[in-house]
């Protein structure tokens, strides 16, 4: 049973593993080579101090993690040991280097984020119900495994095993390929004059959200996994090329944004499930407090579920449009309703 962690680093994932973890009883020592950092960490957790943890989390980039694995192992030599970073190959070439250290020492990788990092940001509920992915080596000692699969399940989160090899294949493709295309739409937008930026609507908010990220952090995630990267870069340099050359061919662009659909279509649902196909429930409503909280409170009266929620309001304007994504069933019936006590439903569509 897992009661004391020790976490090297309070940064985002640092310190929402402490957060989680103290919600659950656990004593947490947060610890970092910034004393800001620190400080901040352990006024969110608690701030004690843990003698002999059962296991040590290393929250920090890849770069430091040689240096801090020999310190800590001199510490707290009978500790399991753990890290979060986001790529894994190159941590297990640094555990090898540690005569015996894989035994004790699990390469794991929390799916799970926000664009705005630091102490500051850190949320406790980070982890529920996201993936988290564990490589070990194949002499990993069950009673060291065990410690670090109670602490993804005290977290909320699920435990899902690959190889290095196969972990970082696949975060170059749904995480690291995804950064850098958001990074590079929004570099497009300096220098755009902030009468043109007003137009911007939900779509550009979508695409760019993640550009917020800490560029210290990705230049490590994106160098550490370069090899993978590569690779799918050139893919989408192709891509872009035949988008270039397909301008003047109208079935030739429907072609590519086909297949960026049908690309979409493999991202699961909430909760991981399939995919679901939603109904979209339009409404006008007017600009002013408790509007939404309003319908809000018509959907929970009719129990019917909204999985997602787009806002669309231009600056000036008096009403704005929201559209409500729900079930089929739910959208048809929320949509008699509504209309039923005056809100300016608009025609479901699919």
């Amino acid at each position: 049973m897992l009661r004391k962690v020790r976490i090297v680093g309070s940064g985002l994932i640092g310190t929402s593993i402490g957060l989680g973890l103290v919600q659950q009883g656990i004593a947490v020592e947060m610890v970092d080579s910034d004393s800001f950092a620190q400080a901040l960490a352990e006024d969110l957790t608690g701030g004690v101090v843990v003698a002999d943890p059962e296991l040590v989390v290393f929250a920090l980039p890849t770069s430091a993690l040689s240096q801090v694995i020999k310190s800590e192992i001199a510490i707290n030599p009978q500790s399991t040991f753990m890290d979060v970073g986001s790529v894994k190959s190159e941590v297990v070439l640094q555990i090898e280097t540690f005569p015996g250290l894989s035994t004790r020492f699990l390469p794991t990788h929390p799916m799970a984020g926000r664009e705005i990092g630091g102490a500051g940001s850190a949320r406790a509920d980070l982890f529920q119900g996201r993936s988290w992915i564990l490589t070990p080596e194949a002499n990993c000692a069950p009673e060291s495994k065990n410690l670090v699969l109670d602490l993804i399940s005290s977290l909320g989160a699920t435990p899902i095993e690959l190889s290095a090899r196969d972990h970082d294949a696949a975060v170059a493709k749904i995480s690291h390929l995804p950064q850098i295309a958001a990074s590079l739409v929004a570099k497009q937008l300096t220098g755009t004059p902030a009468e043109w930026m007003e137009l911007a609507g939900q779509g550009l908010r979508d695409t760019t959200r993640i550009a917020g990220s800490d560029e210290k952090l990705w230049k490590e995630i994106i160098y550490s996994n370069r090899s993978e990267i590569s690779e799918l870069l050139i893919s989408l340099q192709n891509d872009l090329t035949q988008m270039i050359a397909a301008l003047d061919d109208p079935a030739k662009i429907a072609e590519l944004i086909a297949a960026g659909r049908e690309g979409k279509a493999m991202i699961p649902g909430k909760h991981g499930g399939k995919a679901r196909e939603y109904s979209y429930l339009p409404i006008v409503i007017d600009d002013k407090p408790g509007q939404l909280g309003a319908i809000f409170n018509e959907c929970a009266a009719m129990e019917v579920n909204v999985e997602d929620l787009n806002i669309e309001h231009s600056p000036g304007q008096q009403s704005a449009l929201i559209t409500l994504s729900l079930s089929a069933l739910d959208a048809e019936k929320l949509s008699a309703h509504l209309t039923s006590i005056g809100w300016n439903v608009h025609p479901v569509r699919k």
